[in-house]
């Protein structure tokens, strides 16, 4: 099960009855807004506990078509990275996270 913007708005608001969904959304809106802007300006974003947010670098290079085999040239390109954090890898590892169906396969 994934979970979409309007998902996470819906969650937060349910968790706090006393916001309005309009400024839930502003909210969550403004802090994707500042990450992405933070990363189109090649700077590092960390949230504690979560995870940071990079971009790496990729030089021009000649590639090669996989069908013809023929050379073609691949632009510079930006990547965006993500790195866990320590509180976010050992909550995905902990045995009470995993469903029951991969429990029994293990």
């Amino acid at each position: 099960m994934s979970l979409i913007k309007s998902q996470l708005i819906q969650n937060i608001t349910e968790a706090n009855p006393h916001l309005f969904v309009r400024d839930v959304e502003r909210i969550v809106n403004t802090i994707f807004n500042e990450i992405t802007d933070s990363l189109a300006e090649g700077k590092r974003v960390e949230l504690r506990g979560f995870g940071a947010f990079s971009v790496q670098h990729r030089k021009q290079r000649i590639g090669r078509n996989p069908r013809t085999g023929e050379s073609v040239n691949v632009e510079e390109k930006f990547i965006p990275r993500f790195k866990t954090g320590k509180d976010l890898r050992l909550k995905l590892n902990s045995k009470k996270n995993v469903p029951n169906d991969q429990q029994e396969k293990n």
